[in-house]
């Protein structure tokens, strides 16, 4: 499935691929109250020269619309090698957004089964390599031998078939505490082999991904003196900003602390996992109050881009209309007005009342030695809640319809011999969980649910 070097013909052909059509939930028409320049109308064409990006302490012009590579298109069954990733269909996102200015692509050696990094590398290779910034993570987890870290940092040359990787992250710091965290980078000396590959130029940038307590974060960049951190990675959007949830620290604080030192932050989940693009009607209705041709998930990326010290904010596209829906938002970027920052606070005091599980979608939790499908289940739970589907009591005005929606719903979501109901309770995915959720204790809480619905004893 590998192409060669695509020409300067076929490369301007992707700049002309039609824009798709897509739900009404993500996008609306009308005329835009607040800018009538800038929207996220999706009749209207995608801009080629207008990227906004910002430049790093080095010097990178990094666009600020970077491409999260952990949610690539999936084959219905493995090709022959192995690889679940359906590389024709990566090869088309990363053509379409390199025409459309996106430079910076982050990637993982754990990313969609293992897989991720060989096929960004696939579709990278095709383009010049001062064309593009590349990211990835030493994610030694569960093995964090000297040997086994080395082993992992040098395999990721040759996944993604560089000499050098732009942006080289420690990765999710956090899960474990300090203990941890030395384990994994002070005590086999990883962070000192990793300060020297930066000094060789094998490395460009070195610097870390945040999920954990405050202590955590603030013990790690006290580093920053004697490491000096290139960048930093962080959870936020406008929920997390000042509602975060878990053993996550409220975005605000992570940000600032930053600001102090003049550190430059990588923003991931600016929509928490697609949790801010799908949201309850009434709060689809506020927005379109305001911005009517804009989608819902551009105010998310708006509020995470407006800020100075951000570098650029991470999006993980499996499809082409949320590629193109993030090109139109920052092409260019129309930062949040006070105004606009003081309605999403407000939004988001609202979209905290809905009680969701906060789960990302990330996968982390996976797999499970029981073969659960932990995502598909929580996804399934919370988009039930955003749609009114999860009755309280058979005494609701709409509990039939909505029993039905959800039962049907998570049959259709979940295979029956990958559903809750055969969780055990054994906890191996607790400790992966960036969100910090009990899941085991979830998975039980909506097992319980589906037997009530079931049997009708709401």
């Amino acid at each position: 499935m590998e192409k060669k070097n695509i020409n300067r013909r076929d490369f301007i052909k992707i700049v002309g691929i039609s824009t798709a059509t897509v739900s009404g939930l993500f996008y609306g028409c009308g005329t835009n109250k607040s800018d009538k320049n800038a929207s996220s109308d999706p009749t209207s064409p995608v801009p080629v020269d207008k990227m906004t990006y910002r430049t790093s302490e080095r010097g990178d012009k990094v666009s600020l619309l970077g491409y999260g590579c952990m949610r690539w298109p999936t084959l219905p069954s493995p090709a022959g090698d192995g690889n679940v990733i359906d590389q024709d269909a990566v090869n088309e996102l990363i053509d379409y957004a390199m025409a459309h200015g996106v430079n910076y692509y982050d990637t993982s050696p754990v990313y969609v089964q293992g897989w991720s990094e060989k096929s960004t590398g696939i579709a990278l290779k095709r383009h010049p390599r001062d064309k593009f910034y590349v990211a990835t993570k030493l994610s030694n987890f569960s093995n964090y031998t000297r040997e086994n870290s080395i082993k992992m940092y040098k395999r990721s040359f040759e996944e993604l078939q560089v000499d050098y990787i732009d942006y080289y992250l420690l990765h999710s710091i956090g899960n474990g505490g300090m203990k941890t965290f030395r384990a994994r980078y002070i005590d086999n000396g990883m962070l000192d082999y990793l300060i020297e590959e930066r000094k060789a130029g094998r490395i460009r940038n070195l610097g870390f991904s945040f999920h954990g307590t405050q202590d955590v974060f603030d013990e790690v960049l006290a580093m920053h003196d004697k490491v000096h951190w290139d960048f930093v990675q962080i959870q936020l959007n406008y929920v997390d900003w000042r509602h975060a949830s878990g053993r996550n620290v409220n975005a605000e604080y992570l940000y600032a602390e930053l600001e102090k030192r003049n550190i430059q932050a990588i923003i991931m989940e600016p929509l928490l996992g697609g949790r801010l693009s799908n949201v309850p009607q009434h709060i689809v209705d506020r927005f379109k109050e305001q911005r009517p041709s804009d989608s819902v998930a551009s105010w998310a990326f708006r509020f995470a881009g407006t800020w100075n010290k951000v570098l650029t904010v991470l999006s993980g596209m499996t499809y082409m209309e949320h590629l193109q829906d993030n090109i139109r938002t920052y092409s260019p970027l129309v930062p949040l007005t006070d105004e606009d920052k003081d309605f999403l606070e407000e939004t988001a005091q609202l979209i905290k009342k809905y009680p969701t599980v906060p789960c990302n979608d990330c996968k982390y939790c996976m797999p499970c030695p029981y073969g659960i499908d932990i995502p598909a289940i929580l996804v399934h739970y919370n988009k039930c809640v955003n749609e009114g589907n999860v009755p309280k009591s058979s005494k609701d005005e709409n509990y039939d319809k909505a029993r039905r929606a959800y039962l049907i719903g998570y049959d259709r979501s979940v295979p029956k011999l990958r559903q809750a109901s055969h969780c055990i309770g054994c906890k191996q995915c607790v400790d992966h969980c960036p969100q910090d959720i009990n899941i085991p204790r979830e998975l039980h809480r909506i097992d319980r649910f589906v037997e009530s619905l079931k049997q009708n004893k709401l």
